[in-house]
């Protein structure tokens, strides 16, 4: 493993969390290290080859997919203040036993599970029916695929992929499984493109591979338990910031927020959500779908 994704928007997110000096940052989604290593670098001090010495500001490194975590401590093993921690961030109120600064959520898929294959994310390779991002985890896209039924199915690719032919998909797995085993994402693809209009083809595979990967790793009711710990977790002036790469994130994102504002409990930062510039979409294609948000804690 050599490389993670760009870090999305990182000028961005290092000036709502600057300075980091004095603060315990928790990155939910620490991934390849690429926001903590903008951060630290922000920092006003000079860093070396050597290993930093114990500064006055503490991050807390998450992430579920055990891969992740381990390209992370290599990347940022010269910095002797971050704890690393293979968990989901659903289970924060848990993980983090004291007040923190700001929590960050990188939300979605890294660039680098989308292009190793063996992990089953990508309709660009044929690879086992998997999605699993912590790969610990026993219910993979096979399972749900093999032991949904029809209207569970349809369901699922209504909801989470907002398919407009999710039940005709439905349909066709249900056939297809009784004659034999569905077990590659190709065999899948193939399944999803004989089913509907030719036009919706490639539209119509990614939207029902991101409803397989979202009820997978169960991402919307995580995000949603995961913001709802934040609160009681933040000091006064602390700040939630998550970037979203779909609709249905940036939703529960947006909605939490307004709830809590409209409760005295939050400031919203962002009236709107900030959008990569040009600039970084043209070195970053994956930045373009980013959405960032960010709301401060009252006193």
């Amino acid at each position: 493993m050599d490389t993670f994704h760009l870090p999305v928007m990182a000028k961005e997110i290092v000036n709502f969390l600057s300075p980091l000096n004095g603060k315990t940052i928790v990155d939910c989604t620490v991934g390849g290290g690429g926001h903590i290593s903008k951060l630290i670098s922000n920092i006003q001090f000079p860093i070396s080859n050597v290993q930093c010495p114990m500064s006055n500001f503490h991050i807390i490194a998450i992430d579920q997919d055990q891969e992740a975590l381990e390209f992370a401590k290599k990347r940022l093993a010269k910095y002797d203040n971050i704890e690393y921690i293979h968990d989901n961030f659903g289970n924060l109120a848990n993980i983090i036993k004291e007040s923190v600064d700001a929590f960050l959520f990188d939300l979605g898929i890294s660039s680098y599970q989308i292009d190793q294959a063996s992990r089953g994310f990508s309709i660009r390779y044929d690879a086992p029916l998997d999605m699993r991002m912590d790969k610990s985890k026993q219910t993979s896209a096979r399972e749900i695929i093999h032991n949904s039924s029809e209207d569970e199915l349809a369901q699922i690719f209504k909801e989470y992929g907002e398919e407009r032919f999710s039940r005709r998909v439905a349909r066709a797995i249900v056939l297809e499984r009784d004659k034999k085993e569905i077990n590659t994402t190709f065999e899948l693809k193939d399944i999803i493109e004989k089913a509907i209009p030719t036009w919706k083809k490639r539209e119509s595979v990614t939207r029902i591979f991101q409803a397989l990967r979202i009820a997978v790793n169960s991402e919307l009711d995580v995000l949603k338990k995961a913001l709802e710990s934040t609160i009681p977790l933040l000091k006064p002036e602390g700040k939630i910031i998550v970037m979203s790469y779909h609709s249905l994130e940036d939703r529960i994102v947006k909605w939490f927020f307004r709830d809590k504002a409209k409760n005295g409990i939050l400031n919203i930062l962002t009236k709107k959500p900030v959008l990569a510039t040009e600039e970084e979409t043209a070195i970053n294609p994956r930045a373009k779908s980013a959405k960032l948000r960010c709301a401060e804690k009252n006193n």
